[in-house]
């Protein structure tokens, strides 16, 4: 079956490709496989240090992965509701097509569905693997979001057959108009500043601590979920997860 998911290249181009790894009722004995999954295939000069997390002791896996959901009430990069019963965490790349697929095809109908109504909230991780360009639009996005346009430059740069114009300095700026953002010097200044750069670090450090490889990765309320997997598979998983926190 063909992936849903995109990696940073090695040798062969052909191996940018990772399967399924978790489908609907994923148990914590399933979570901390699936974190070895994602170590196992992390860059080398990362996989030593998620193998060291990986082997230190784990009292709740997923209790873990939930803690990661930010909450944050002045977060840019994040849609929905802080104290939203489910949180999904994406870890993105915007060179990555298949998180361009989610974003056009998948990610509306949660807003819509879930978002709006107050259920889910979606947090962004800025997780770039292919390169400058990759991080020079990782950055970007902060600094749009620092004038509220993060949405709009999101849309903007996942736009079908955006990534193929790439992603310079021209046309990120060419992006940040389309998005609205208000003062352009500003965003272009905030794209090549320090506090961009530590943003973007802290979601690169965050995803590779937990063994995250593969773009677009997801967290549902502590449950991975790899690939810009259909709807339904989004769906089943938030009705559980709210399900679930309704419990608690």
């Amino acid at each position: 079956m063909s992936s849903s998911s995109s990696r940073k290249p090695s040798s062969s181009p052909s191996s940018s490709r990772k399967p399924l790894l978790y489908a609907a009722g994923v148990a914590v004995a399933a979570i901390t496989l699936g974190l070895v999954s994602w170590q196992a295939t992390a860059p080398a000069e990362k996989r030593s240090a998620a193998s060291s997390a990986a082997a230190a002791p784990r009292t709740d896996p997923a209790a873990e992965l939930r803690a990661l959901a930010r909450r944050e009430a002045g977060d840019k990069l994040a849609v929905g509701r802080a104290d939203a019963p489910v949180v999904l965490i994406e870890y993105s790349d915007f060179k990555c097509g298949y998180c361009g697929k989610f974003a056009r095809d998948t990610e509306p109908e949660l807003v819509k569905k879930y978002v709006e109504e107050g259920t889910l909230r979606i947090e962004w991780r800025n997780f770039p693997i292919f390169g400058a360009d990759s991080e020079a639009a990782a950055k970007a996005a902060w600094a749009a979001g620092q004038q509220d346009r993060f949405t709009a430059f999101h849309a903007a740069a996942y736009a079908d057959g955006s990534k193929e114009k790439g992603f310079g300095e021209p046309r990120l700026v060419e992006l940040a108009r389309e998005a609205g953002v208000p003062d352009l010097e500003r965003f272009k200044k905030d794209m090549a500043g320090e506090q961009a750069a530590a943003a973007l670090r802290k979601d690169q450090e965050e995803g590779y601590r937990i063994g995250v490889t593969s773009t677009p990765s997801f967290l549902l309320n502590g449950r991975p979920i790899a690939g810009a997997q259909p709807l339904g598979t989004f769906t089943a998983a938030i009705a559980e997860a709210k399900a679930a926190a309704a419990k608690q």
